[in-house]
């Protein structure tokens, strides 16, 4: 069986469709960590999954859960419950692969692609598909962006559609994807990365039929909701390119301005940043048309001795600290320091410069 962890705090429209989707993308059963479940509207979200058969709705407080500390980054606490997850479904010989993803993003899950990953591989690359982003949709979209080519992204670039030929400036979310692992592997699970044990990068298995669907930003409405979350989640790491427009919106979002004012602030970053010229990109045929509630797989729910056992060892692992589940990513590590080490060897040499010292 196929599984994913997610840890979430989203509205209810936006979990249920989360759910509905990857249940019908190929997703057997859900692990589900809600991220504050005692904020509004989380109770009736817990509800919801409760009531889903095939969806575990795990409650994250500070005390139950957190009982050595809660992490102040959502990353971290990401990371913690993706690989607590993995320890859960370990004993269990139906848990097949447990793949980590967030709440506004849905596995597509081929089903006979998975059957054909050979056995020595241990985990699994999904390539990102991004929802294009309008202004005011009438509907969920359901046009993606895929990662381009040099010649393509060369194309846009000179059309004045993106900043510079690269897929970071193409995508407005991640362009790294996210990753599945056996869960009896020993294996480990970062944000969009499958790791060893200690740290080490495995080379994951790809397939054009498996991908993920990535929601980043689908609408002005919902960039701003998003952002307005994300300020109150705590520390996040972004990529370089993305960190000055997340350092504005939590500075426009801290300060104390009319609602009105800040509303209008903010969708003007949304159309500055984020807002998709999606006619050039569909004329150009570049973009995938996919709706992951068309067709839906046949569901493969959990038997019921199963289910039992598994909500029987959510029990028992529940109490365990988890900061021993955060796995270091060693090759992301060595890269954030050499970034800082260049950083304070700048900012040594404009000082001298500065000061009029050799």
């Amino acid at each position: 069986m196929l599984v994913t962890a997610s840890t979430v705090m989203d509205s209810p429209g936006n979990v249920r469709f989360f759910v509905e989707a990857n249940l019908a993308s190929g997703v057997d059963h859900m692990l589900v960590f809600l991220d504050a479940p005692q904020e509004p509207g989380q109770q009736e979200v817990a509800a919801m999954l409760d009531a889903e058969r095939r969806v575990t709705c795990i409650r994250t407080g500070r005390k139950q859960w957190w009982t050595d500390g809660r992490p102040s980054g959502l990353n971290d606490r990401q990371r913690m419950n993706a690989n607590w997850a993995r320890a859960l479904l370990e004993p269990f010989g139906w848990a097949e692969w447990l793949f980590h993803i967030d709440g506004d993003e849905v596995a597509r899950l081929d089903r006979d692609a998975i059957a054909e990953v050979p056995a020595e591989a241990d985990a699994i690359w999904l390539p990102p598909w991004e929802a294009v982003s309008q202004p005011d949709p009438d509907t969920r979209p359901t046009r993606f962006k895929r990662l381009l080519d040099e010649d393509d992204l060369t194309l846009l670039h000179v059309l004045e559609a993106i900043r510079e030929p690269t897929n970071q400036a193409y995508f407005h979310g991640h362009v790294m994807g996210k990753s599945g692992i056996r869960p009896r592997s020993g294996h480990a699970l970062s944000l969009h990365g499958a790791l060893t044990a200690d740290g080490d990068r495995l080379e994951r298995h790809e397939d054009p039929r498996l991908g993920v669907l990535h929601y980043d930003a689908v609408s002005g409405e919902e960039f701003v909701r998003k952002w307005q979350a994300l300020a109150r989640a705590g520390h996040a790491r972004y990529r370089k390119s993305r960190q000055p427009m997340a350092r504005a919106l939590r500075t426009l979002i801290a300060k104390d301005l009319p609602e009105e004012v800040r509303a209008r602030h903010l969708r003007r970053i949304y159309d500055l940043t984020t807002r998709d010229d999606v006619d050039l990109l569909g004329e150009l045929g570049l973009l995938l048309e996919l709706d992951p509630l068309t067709d839906p797989l046949p569901a493969r729910p959990l038997a019921d001795d199963d289910a039992r056992a598994l909500a029987a060892r959510v029990e028992e692992l529940r109490a365990v600290p988890k900061h021993g589940f955060h796995v270091a990513d060693k090759v992301a590590d060595k890269a954030r320091e050499a970034g800082a080490g260049r950083a304070a060897r700048d900012a040594g040499r404009k000082l001298r410069r500065l000061t009029g010292r050799s």
